[in-house]
């Protein structure tokens, strides 16, 4: 299993993967000594998430090998139909998947998505519209939330 690091504007994140395909990216909360060199198996990941933050790039063509289990991975695959700059409810993705009583069970799932933003998680919010749950902190989902935005929020501060 590669591993590598790179920065973002929300942190490191750690990519890690293998001929199989990408099985995790995460972002840390942590600092880590970002090396120069990246495996050849995680150059296309990292030149994609790179776009992405460059607002180059809104989808993501890898070859994808998460660990999960088969409801998961129902989930995840679910979660890469949600347009860039679009958001769903998690019941609307539970309806979507064929059972609106499945509302914990999907955001279960939701919540233990190993593919920061290649699996754009981030893109469910509560059926209020408030952001509700995200493993990589609230702070980070409505950054990518708004860097998704065709209408960017300006900063007060």
């Amino acid at each position: 299993m590669a591993i590598c690091y790179m920065e973002t504007p929300l942190g490191i994140a750690k990519i890690e993967g293998d001929s199989n395909g990408i099985s995790s990216v995460s972002v840390l909360d942590e600092t880590v000594t970002v090396p120069k060199t990246i495996p050849s198996e995680l150059q296309e990941c990292v030149k994609q998430l790179k776009a992405y933050f460059s607002e180059s790039r809104k989808d993501f063509k890898l070859k994808l090998n998460p660990k999960g289990t088969e409801f998961q991975k129902r989930v995840w695959t679910e979660l890469k139909t949600i347009p860039y700059g679009k958001s769903y409810s998690y019941l609307e993705l539970s309806k979507r998947l064929g059972d609106a009583k499945a509302i914990r069970a999907v955001a279960s799932a939701n919540g233990k998505n190993p593919l920061w933003i290649i699996v754009p998680c981030h893109r469910v919010i509560g059926t209020d519209g408030s952001l509700t749950g995200y493993a990589g902190g609230l702070h980070r989902k409505a950054w990518l939330l708004n860097h998704e935005s065709e209408a960017k929020q300006q900063s007060l501060f």
